[in-house]
């Protein structure tokens, strides 16, 4: 899928994605933020800071995976039903270079949508002296399932 800028989603399905979002504990205990979101793209950052970098002082390759991981479950559920959920069945991250900088962006970005399972492309910069620097490139696939909430039960 050809992605292009002007994609613009409804005000219902970014409804939609803010609210799922919102419902991500691990997201919100990272600090993470939606900053995009277009129809089959979505744009993550994390800000680099103590609780999310490992040893040497990068941001972590378990956060940098996550919001790629949350990225690319996005961008599929941009493209699915109101009543359909996401759920990630493998993803492959290659980490390219160390996340250095004072924020990392990841960018989910649908490559084929698929009534069952639909492919992403999960990329993650990061913006050391202000140059954006690729640090992070995978893919993933997705499978769409009912909303468990559009039945009218609660959510757990």
């Amino acid at each position: 899928m050809e992605h292009r800028d002007q994609d613009q989603v409804n005000a219902e399905v970014r409804e939609r994605i803010e609210a799922s979002f919102a419902r991500q504990g691990l997201m919100r205990h990272l600090g993470a933020r939606l900053t995009q979101i277009t129809a089959g793209r979505v744009h993550i950052e994390l800000n680099s800071r103590p609780e999310v970098t490992q040893q040497h002082g990068y941001i972590h390759a378990g956060a940098t995976s996550a919001i790629a991981d949350s990225a690319g479950g996005y961008a599929a559920l941009t493209l699915f039903p109101a009543n359909t959920e996401v759920l990630t069945v493998e993803y492959k991250v290659n980490l390219l270079a160390p996340a250095v900088g004072d924020h990392i962006e990841a960018v989910g970005t649908v490559l084929k949508a698929g009534r069952t399972l639909t492919i992403c492309r999960l990329e993650v910069f990061a913006f050391p002296d202000g140059q954006q620097r690729l640090i992070a490139a995978g893919q993933q696939t997705l499978f769409r399932v009912p909303d468990p909430g559009s039945d009218g039960t609660q959510r757990h």
